[in-house]
């Protein structure tokens, strides 16, 4: 007999998953992503910055990248194209930024070739596919036939946690949601983690907006231009990203118990301790959520996490081990924690 296997609400809540990586933060994360726009309006250029920044550990859009193997498959271009457009771009080579000219399509080999490159490259972190059209073999565009071609790349990009990225063309008709004018059906955009797309403000402007929907990444919308002598997209109106609370929690919690060594409490009894090593205000219900949606990087930073539920309350254990520590943070008198640095 057939039976589900489920998981209780409890278990899911208090269970330290591995978080999904980001490749560029907010923007690009483990995953199946479009990236599409209208012809000849820089979609190569923005994925070779962005596959090149990967490989360097580089910021793009004003972003951070984790550094990685990247494989670009440029299936409409030659190598000497490739080279031309490097030459434009850098000056400094690397060994962590692949490229091919020729590939089998989704089903037919396709993903047997990536997974391959993935055994011989540990560090892949991302793989674009320049252009969708060609690796597939459908060339009816229905929601079943679209569906089912992208859940193929979405199971492969899944299963060697790595983000993968094809780039698309847009329909020519004006739409007020950017989205409804990737080309095909919305079974593309309905099996994908996320959608991005590139539209310039006017025909040749260079001028742009970049749209972006998914979901691991907030909604944006970034604007953009074409440096030419760069011959990259850069940010016009780059934001200044707030503070995230979790990121302040763990700085205070790393600060308190590095002292301390160990803890066995409630939550509202770990907030009054980090009282003494910081002045934000904490909040009980968020406590246990921000342990375990961060126990990995716990652990990067010596500290274990137990979550232990008694008749009377819920216990939080923590445990403090210098020699695990992996952080710069464990002999100077800062700590940061998730990019985020606190003076102890």
């Amino acid at each position: 007999m057939k039976k589900f296997n489920s998981k209780s609400c409890e278990e899911i809540m208090t269970t330290v998953y591995r978080p999904i990586e980001f490749c560029i933060d907010n923007l690009l994360a483990q995953g199946l992503y479009i990236l599409a726009g209208a012809p000849k309006v820089g979609k190569s250029w923005l994925a070779l910055d962005m596959c090149l920044s990967i490989a360097k550990g580089e910021k793009v859009l004003g972003q951070q990248t984790t550094q990685g193997t990247a494989l670009y498959l440029c299936l409409e271009d030659s190598y000497v194209r490739i080279q031309n457009r490097l030459y434009e771009i850098t000056d400094e080579p690397t060994e962590r930024l692949h490229f091919v000219i020729m590939s089998e399509s989704i089903g037919n080999g396709l993903e047997e070739e990536i997974e391959n490159f993935k055994n011989e490259h540990y560090d892949l972190k991302v793989v674009f596919i320049d252009t969708l059209q060609k690796v597939r073999n459908e060339s009816e565009s229905s929601y079943g036939t679209d569906y089912k071609e992208l859940s193929v790349l979405k199971a492969l990009a899944d299963k060697l946690e790595i983000a993968i990225i094809v780039v698309h063309h847009t329909r020519k008709c004006k739409d007020s949601d950017p989205f409804n004018m990737i080309s095909g059906s919305t079974g593309l955009s309905g099996c994908v983690d996320g959608s991005m797309v590139l539209i310039e403000t006017k025909r040749g402007s260079r001028n742009a907006k970049l749209y972006c929907v998914g979901r691991d990444i907030e909604n944006a919308e970034i604007n953009l231009q074409f440096d030419s002598d760069l011959k990259k997209w850069v940010v016009t109106d780059e934001p200044s990203a707030p503070k995230s609370k979790a990121n302040i929690f763990l700085a205070a919690l790393y600060v308190y118990i590095k002292k301390k060594i160990d803890f066995s409490g409630t939550a509202s009894e770990l907030i009054e301790k980090l009282k003494s090593v910081s002045d934000e205000t904490f909040y009980p219900n968020r406590v246990t959520r921000d342990l375990v949606c961060n126990g990995y990087t716990l652990r990067k930073y010596g500290i274990d996490f137990e979550y232990k539920r008694t008749r009377n309350c819920r216990l939080i254990i923590l445990h403090y081990d210098r020699e695990r520590d992996s952080s710069d943070s464990k002999n100077t008198s800062e700590v940061t924690v998730n990019r985020l640095t606190l003076k102890v």
